[in-house]
């Protein structure tokens, strides 16, 4: 099946975020074929993009994705308050039925919102029932999704897991999600990098926001034993110092901020310029929604205005829209999949009208996706080719 995307504003973000201009995008299959002026393919579906941003879809690099089960449950409270009540009384009671309801139910959200790519760091995968229903919701969603598997045990598991699910090169992968040293100790830490490597995943890791001594100690201690060598991501990142950042950097590591959890939890100031200058790819992520909003916009928006706050005027909206797409799929190891409209890459589009009341009259396009553009603006959404979301709705899934 091929579809064609007609005289859009086409917004591509690699090597940066630019407006390419009124362009058509021909998709053949699952990957983009061609982005050109007058493409012509007679046996293609037609989009008409006219007064149309087209860009590529949204990369969240970390969100816990079961818990749009339970949105706004924690609104007001601190970190203290969502471990009590989210890790140690909602995720011990969920079923695997809950869990597959809660997955179901974010990524869709997702999608709705223009997020093509997903990773998902689960703390629910209590048995094999449980990491099957995740896995199932997410394939059922229709997005691309990086499962970020928190190991429960010796590792049978995880094996089984990788292999019943993920032998397959497809929309879904997998990565191990370490609880770390600053977490679980050194000890947990050896093992979990070690499972990561024996059955060749990438780690994801809630890192550095434990305060700076912490932070400092358990980064050198990854480093020390060579787990850095280690494909990892380094979620939050809060109290480490510049050159943590330029270790992590240097070490082919990533970022992962969630600029709006990080606040309202108290986690502390989120680190987005000082990743971003220290070399490292840097992404944005929701992080939770029981606390937060689960939009890339409200997102992009946040993150932008906090540098900005800080005094770095040199930081744009174009450095943010490229972490909400490019930078994300650097972060989850998709960089050679999605993140732009790449020629030959996965076709993960999205379409946002200019004609709504908080669109209309843009002049900068790029501007106006991150500072003025809400889910109401997302009017078409691709994933591998596939149309999800059509005329401001999503297609069932």
């Amino acid at each position: 099946m091929r579809i064609l995307i007609k005289n859009g504003t086409v917004i591509d973000t690699d090597p940066a975020a630019t407006v390419l201009g009124e362009l058509d995008v021909l998709v053949d299959g699952e990957t983009i074929a061609a982005v050109g002026r007058n493409l012509s393919a007679e046996d293609a579906e037609v989009i008409d993009a006219t007064g149309r941003l087209v860009l590529p879809g949204f990369v969240d690099s970390h969100r816990h994705t079961w818990q749009a089960a339970h949105r706004a449950v924690v609104a007001d409270d601190d970190i203290q308050g969502y471990f009590r009540t989210v890790i140690g009384e909602l995720a011990p009671s969920q079923t695997p039925e809950d869990v597959h309801a809660g997955n179901l139910a974010g990524a869709r959200e997702c999608l709705d919102a223009g997020v093509t790519t997903l990773l998902d760091w689960t703390q629910v995968a209590h048995t094999p029932e449980h990491a099957d229903a995740l896995v199932a919701a997410l394939r059922e969603s229709g997005i691309r999704a990086v499962l970020g598997y928190n190991p429960q045990d010796p590792g049978d598991e995880a094996r089984r897991v990788r292999d019943t699910h993920f032998r397959t090169p497809g929309r879904l992968s997998m990565a191990i999600a370490a609880l770390g040293p600053e977490i679980a100790g050194e000890e947990r830490a050896l093992w979990e990098w070690r499972l990561a490597r024996d059955l060749d995943l990438p780690v994801t890791v809630h890192a550095g926001s434990q305060g700076a001594d912490s932070a400092r100690r358990a980064l050198a201690f990854l480093h020390g034993n060579g787990l850095l060598e280690r494909p990892t991501t380094y979620i939050h990142g809060v109290d480490y110092a510049d050159d943590d950042l330029k270790l992590i950097a240097d070490t082919g590591g990533s970022v992962s901020i969630s600029p709006i959890d990080e606040l309202t939890l108290g986690i502390g100031y989120p680190i987005t310029g000082r990743a971003a200058a220290a070399g490292a790819p840097v992404s944005l992520s929701a992080d939770t929604v029981t606390c937060g909003p689960g939009d890339m916009f409200s997102l992009m928006r946040a993150a932008f205005a906090m540098e900005r706050g800080l005094g770095n005027l040199a930081f744009t909206t174009r450095d943010v829209l490229r972490m909400a797409t490019m930078g994300g799929a650097r972060t989850v190891g998709l960089a050679d999949v999605v993140g732009s409209l790449t020629p030959g890459k996965q076709a993960d589009v999205v379409l946002l009208r200019t004609d709504t009341p908080g669109m209309a009259g843009t002049r900068d396009p790029i501007g106006a996706i991150v500072l003025n553009a809400d889910t109401s603006a997302v009017e078409t959404v691709l994933v591998a080719g596939r149309v999800v979301k059509r005329a401001g709705a999503l297609i069932p899934a």
